[in-house]
């Protein structure tokens, strides 16, 4: 790898970061020695690049530190346009589109050299099987969970029982042939998972639940980690 490669990634690894960062994982990330990473370091540093910390504590970047627009590589043109393609498969038909347009943008932007990678992948998506038809407007719940709003819905269980509930949306999850709406459930003061399917109503409604996106999704990790076990990042 080039220095000035390894420079800019090394910038990448402590930007992607929300812990500090040390010098034998940035060494094990780059394939370089230690002795190299604290030279990058300190070379970054003169720079002026806003990196804080020191060698055994690990190293942090400035979150207002900014670059300008840099080409992507080989690799991260394709890792795009693989999760594109499978969200063009399997998402609802807003956010289709929209990776439609994502890879059709990639490709007016990249250098000539690098369009094969587009037009040519070395990797690809599946096709999707059927999913489900959704039983409420997928694009204007994301808005809905975005702006922290109630949506009041009708389900029907595996028994094809009905109620209705008042939910705060959290996240919709796209599994193989369904889509499930995350959320917590009034009626039952807990996270529920809902099949999109299954739903037979909805109402999207002007009342905001009070918590943040991002409080409201903390609070569904912590309880998906204590019920599975396992750490969700």
């Amino acid at each position: 790898m080039r220095r000035a490669d390894r420079l800019f990634q090394i910038i990448q690894i402590l930007r992607r970061s929300s812990r500090p960062v040390t010098a034998s994982a940035l060494a094990g990330e780059l394939e370089t020695s230690k002795r190299s990473v604290y030279r990058d370091i300190a070379d970054l540093m003169g720079q002026r690049v806003p990196i804080r910390g020191e060698a055994g504590l690990g190293y942090v970047l400035d979150r207002g530190f900014d670059m300008p627009p840099l080409m992507l590589t080989a690799d991260e043109i394709e890792a795009a346009v693989l999760g594109a393609q499978w969200v063009a498969e399997r998402g609802d038909p807003v956010l289709a589109g929209a990776a439609r347009d994502l890879i059709a943008k990639i490709a007016a932007a990249v250098p000539e050299r690098l369009r094969p990678f587009i037009a040519e992948p070395s990797i690809g998506a599946p096709p999707g099987k059927a999913v489900a038809p959704d039983g409420l407007d997928i694009a204007k719940t994301r808005r809905w969970i975005r702006s922290g709003r109630k949506i009041r819905i009708r389900y029907r269980n595996r028994e094809t029982q009905e109620s209705e509930r008042t939910v705060w949306p959290v996240i919709i999850g796209y599994a193989e042939t369904v889509r499930l709406l995350a959320a917590w459930c009034e009626l039952r003061q807990d996270f529920r998972h809902f099949r999109t399917d299954r739903i037979t109503a909805a109402e999207f409604l002007d009342e905001t639940h009070g918590s943040r996106p991002g409080e409201l999704r903390t609070r569904w990790k912590r309880h998906m980690e204590k019920e599975r076990g396992v750490r969700i990042s």
